[in-house]
């Protein structure tokens, strides 16, 4: 039997002297055991919380850039197409520094020279170089040329001459030989000394007739040689004379149309830039340009894509990227069919278009850059023309 608890006691004896644990002891267990449990449920709630709002970011995002991309099954394919380009005239004329004939000039200086921006009609003074070289060569070769020419006629003179003198030595080598023969019907009442002189004088008048018919061709010919030799200096003389004058002509421009003048940037003493007054440009080189601003134009390249969008006769709206205030009306005029190879790859091509302006401002200028608006809704209906 198990003594008693005494009173107040809290222990219970157990079977094989083993005492139970207090009460306090199990409630403080329940109670750890009951807030690790509530941790773990509130960190499961903030993750939950967590990964909602993430998710809910993410597909607003989603939603965003879904909205900014374009749909291609209710986007309207009628927009306005925009390409780039540079305004030119219509009719051109570039002025080039002239090649000389018959010359080889390494440059040309610039002694007269029209301001750029200056209108001009046809026919106006443009440039002028200086042409002291070809007067020069000029009057050298007009000297030269008039000293062959009393040459050659110096030269026909003589010949004139030395040909009358021939033949009248051919006429008296032709009479004594007709004496001789004469002279040899009487051989038979001549005795034999005066027989043997008669026929060495015979042999005698045809061997000096033979040898003048001879030699007269040959001094002819000779005569004709050297003459010709005059006259081929004459003419080459004669020539360069032109040339010099025909050059000394070309050393003064004038404007081909009526238009604007427009100074090119150049390669000039080491650096850039435009011709002036007293520069020395090479010949054929373009360093000016004479622009009709009346009918200008914009030249545009087109991708492959936006070819097939593009149809002779659409409208379009041209603004000029330094005057943005400035906005004319446009129509397609011409594209390039055969096109180039891209910049990137030789499978892709561009195409050049042009685009008429209509309309003027003194501020349209040639190589503006420009953008072109293509209305693709309106089109004339008109036939293609290729350029």
């Amino acid at each position: 039997m198990s003594p008693p608890l005494a009173e107040g006691s809290t222990e219970l004896s157990l079977p094989g002297n083993q005492k139970s644990k207090p009460p306090s002891a199990s409630r403080k267990g329940w109670r750890s055991k009951r807030l690790w449990s509530s941790l773990i449920v509130v960190a499961i709630v903030l993750a939950l919380i967590v990964a909602g709002l993430w998710l809910s970011k993410k597909g607003k995002a989603h939603a965003t850039r879904a909205a900014s991309q374009p749909s291609y099954k209710n986007a309207d394919t009628r927009h306005p197409l925009r390409l780039k380009g540079t305004t030119q005239a219509v009719q051109t004329r570039a002025i080039l520094a002239p090649l000389l004939a018959g010359q080889q000039v390494g440059t040309l200086t610039i002694t007269k020279l029209a301001a750029g921006g200056i209108r001009v009609k046809r026919g106006d003074f443009l440039v002028e170089f200086d042409r002291q070289a070809q007067l020069r060569d000029f009057v050298d070769k007009q000297a030269e040329n008039s000293g062959l020419i009393e040459k050659v006629l110096e030269e026909q003179a003589k010949e004139s001459a030395a040909r009358a003198k021939d033949e009248t030595e051919i006429k008296e080598a032709e009479d004594s030989l007709s004496k001789a023969e004469l002279e040899m019907q009487k051989i038979d009442i001549l005795s034999r000394i005066d027989a043997e002189k008669a026929q060495e004088d015979l042999s005698e008048a045809k061997a000096t007739l033979t040898q003048l018919k001879e030699t007269f061709d040959l001094k002819r010919k000779a005569a004709q040689a050297s003459i010709r030799i005059l006259e081929i200096q004459r003419d080459r003389a004669r020539e360069t004379m032109l040339h010099a004058e025909a050059n000394a002509a070309l050393m003064q421009v004038r404007s081909p149309i009526d238009g604007i003048v427009v100074l090119n940037t150049i390669w000039k003493e080491g650096s850039m830039g435009e011709v002036q007054e007293g520069d020395q440009v090479r010949p054929g080189v373009p360093f000016m340009q004479v622009v009709d601003p009346s009918a200008m134009e914009v030249e545009v390249p087109v991708n492959q894509d936006d070819f097939l969008n593009l149809k002779i006769g659409q409208k379009a709206t041209v603004h000029l990227d330094a005057y943005p205030d400035l906005t004319f009306s446009g129509r397609l005029e011409a594209i390039d069919p055969m096109g180039r190879n891209g910049d990137f790859s030789a499978k892709l091509r561009k195409f050049a278009a042009v685009f008429s302006i209509a309309g003027s401002d003194p501020r349209l200028m040639p190589d503006l850059s420009s953008a072109v608006d293509v209305d693709q809704e309106a089109s004339t209906g008109a036939a293609s023309r290729w350029r």
